[in-house]
């Protein structure tokens, strides 16, 4: 079962009477700006949109089952990516990532994907585009943002951890291999008991990109001479891949 209207309704009109100064040196302020069914060929869900004062971006939860003050929920805090999630671009994992955390919530009794608005780890679209330039180069993607006057992940936690309060999310178990998103949604209030893995297996453009985000960012992945990591066992096809790139894969990943 999803959200009861009673629920939604709740929901919203708690969220119309909310009134706050802000919460946090930033001061912020989330509210549910529309709650409507989503189906979706990854199962049944309701899409959550919110407003906020921080970034005045659009972000939403899609939410399966209801939530409202449940324990242990299952997130995946996804972040934007205009060339993987919408064109399938092969330099990076985000579509698998995203694809894959949707089936998996889909299947579940409970569980949210916030779909936050933040390109290119929170360095935008442009930006982005011109770190892959960089990357052209022989940079690392690490490297790349830096060179380009940012730090290594610029994404900020405070408005996810806040659209988690406003579903009066009392729990969650982080779906991620990177222990920072823990650390900042903890610090941000979230009450994170436990990590469910999300490794994608690489290809041939993004294996570097993952080497570098486990090797450099600390994101929970084993590179050490293994094709295959502990949490998959199939191949690392996946769709979108051409006839020619799936021939490539099963010729380097034999058992």
């Amino acid at each position: 079962m999803g959200l009861t209207q009673m629920h939604i309704k709740e929901l919203l009109d708690e969220s119309r009477a909310h009134a706050c100064d802000g919460v946090g040196p930033d001061h912020v302020c989330v509210k549910i700006a529309a709650i409507a069914e989503l189906p979706s060929r990854f199962g049944q869900f309701h899409i959550v949109a919110f407003y906020n004062n921080h970034d005045d971006k659009e972000h939403v939860a899609i939410v399966r089952g209801d939530v409202t003050n449940a324990e242990n929920v299952p997130v995946r805090v996804h972040s934007e990516c205009l060339t993987g999630d919408v064109i399938g671009s092969l330099r990076c994992d985000c579509r698998d990532q995203l694809e894959s955390a949707l089936r998996m919530i889909g299947k579940m009794d409970q569980g949210i994907l916030l779909y936050m608005r933040q390109e290119g780890r929170g360095i935008g679209l442009i930006n982005k585009i011109r770190a892959y330039g960089l990357q052209e180069h022989g940079y690392d993607t690490v490297e790349a943002n830096l060179a380009l006057g940012f730090r290594d992940d610029e994404r900020d936690y405070s408005v996810a951890a806040h659209m988690l309060e406003s579903l009066k999310i009392k729990s969650i178990r982080l779906i991620t291999n990177n222990p920072k998103k823990i650390e900042e949604l903890k610090k941000n209030g979230v009450f994170v008991t436990g990590r469910i893995p999300h490794i994608m297996q690489p290809n041939q453009y993004n294996r570097f990109y993952l080497e570098t985000k486990a090797n450099k960012s600390g994101h929970l992945m084993d590179f050490s001479g293994k094709f295959r990591l502990p949490e998959q066992a199939d191949h690392p096809v996946v769709k979108g891949m051409d006839d020619e790139q799936v021939e490539w894969v099963q010729e380097h990943y034999q058992d």
